[in-house]
């Protein structure tokens, strides 16, 4: 882990890319009234939308030029800390890349690693490219002190809102204005992301009954189930930080997995991610693969669901790397990861095989489990929301002060000095 006590020295905040939402604009008002001087460059019309404050300049040439502008604006502008959230996208990694060779420190944000209201805040990177320890003795070492994380959830987010910022923005980045030479890390369309995400929505009760059926089946049957969790294919957890090239990839791993060690009598139930557009139509592919791998009966699919309710009844979980792991880990049951996550750790998830899981996975040990939400909520995470009131302000507030503090990747004053008397 890094970082630094806290220290009355001004510093230069650049903000590049982030959420959707005002959160960036709030979090540099909130550290301008402490002094720090902050910094924006706008890639796109979307990003000068979303962005409310002074000192901003608009990046209009090409993307190939990038790189040496950016590492010539940080050295100009003495910028000592960068913001931003994706760092995979092309401009943030290359503006990584020059901020690392002059000692910047750069913090990344998104949704939480739990959810439904938790902020991930943490230096470099995430997922494959957290700092996160993934030595269980390490994780017991750093937590001692800390107190048990309070998961009960105390914010709500607005999705209608999220939606209709999603919108604004993108339709905006459709529009070249002065930012023609703008390259989108998004590998879908917007309009045919909305066009999915809209037939899903008039499909919500079909998939409301399907869902409930399936369970229902399940839950009567009485054979065992595991679950896999799938993740859309946008997602930079998928794209980045697994071995996999796409969706299909790691179904057809699990499905011909299932098959061929799974006992004999039991399911296989795929859960879709509630806001994949379904641009591919994950049923018939997944009904496709279950029938190639001769096990079409076992192989169930949900679109929509309380995954609580399918945790509780269900033998283990799957998954490329979806934040989803952590609550099947909070309800106690056997976990395989296939991709790189901060989660993926001995005690809490299966290191053996995929094969080998359906017989030898077996629940995290809770010890363990406790200690490491405890570390994850005090050092690497806030709580919050981005699109609702009050979670955006406490977000906003929790942030500045980590920031203004030198808190990244590190507990709180008050769970340090906890931990220190302990």
């Amino acid at each position: 882990m890094s970082g630094t006590h806290s220290s009355l020295t001004r510093r230069r905040f650049l903000f590049l890319q982030g959420p959707i939402t005002p959160f960036f604009s709030e979090v540099a008002a909130g550290l301008r009234a402490f002094g720090h001087r902050v910094f924006r460059i706008n890639l796109n019309l979307g990003d000068r939308l979303f962005w409310h404050g002074p000192d901003a300049v608009d990046y209009t040439a090409r993307p190939e030029e990038w790189p040496s502008w950016i590492a010539d604006f940080l050295k100009q502008n003495e910028i000592t800390d960068i913001l931003l959230l994706g760092e995979q996208r092309f401009y943030h990694s290359s503006a990584i890349e020059a901020a690392k060779a002059l000692g910047i420190a750069v913090t990344v944000t998104d949704f939480g690693y739990l959810r439904p209201d938790w902020i991930t805040l943490e230096r470099n990177g995430m997922g494959g490219d957290s700092l996160f320890p993934r030595n269980p003795a390490e994780i017991r070492r750093l937590a001692q002190g800390l107190s048990p994380p309070d998961l009960s959830p105390k914010f709500r987010d607005h999705f209608l809102r999220q939606a209709f910022w999603d919108v604004i923005y993108h339709v905006a980045g459709l529009w070249p204005f002065a930012f023609r030479h703008y390259h989108s890390h998004q590998i879908m369309h917007p309009l045919m992301m909305y066009a999915g995400l809209g037939r899903r929505l008039l499909l919500r009760r079909f998939e409301n009954r399907r869902s409930a059926g399936v369970m229902r089946k399940l839950s009567q049957g009485g054979a065992a189930f595991w679950i896999f969790a799938m993740q859309m294919e946008t997602d930079f957890s998928l794209r980045a930080y697994s071995a996999f090239p796409d969706m299909d990839t790691p179904l057809r791993l699990t499905i011909n997995s299932f098959a061929a060690h799974a006992p004999r009598d039991a399911a296989l139930l795929i859960k879709l991610h509630p806001l994949d557009p379904c641009v591919k139509h994950w049923p018939s592919r997944i009904e496709a693969l279950a029938k190639a791998a001769g096990i079409a009966g076992r192989v169930h699919w949900a679109p929509l669901g309380k995954l609580d309710d399918m945790l509780v009844l269900a033998k283990g979980f799957i998954t490329v790397n979806s934040t989803a792991a952590t609550r099947a880990m909070i309800l106690g049951k056997p976990v395989k990861l296939l991709g790189k996550a901060v989660y993926d750790v001995l005690g809490l998830a299966h290191q053996g095989s995929l094969d080998s899981f359906w017989v030898d996975g077996i629940p995290p040990d809770q010890d363990l489990l406790q200690d490491f939400l405890a570390l994850l909520c005090e050092a690497f995470m806030v709580r919050g929301v981005f699109y609702h009131r009050p979670g955006l302000d406490a977000a906003v507030a929790a942030t500045v002060a980590r920031l203004d503090q030198r808190l990244i990747n590190l507990p709180s004053r008050a769970a340090q000095a906890e931990s220190a008397i302990a």
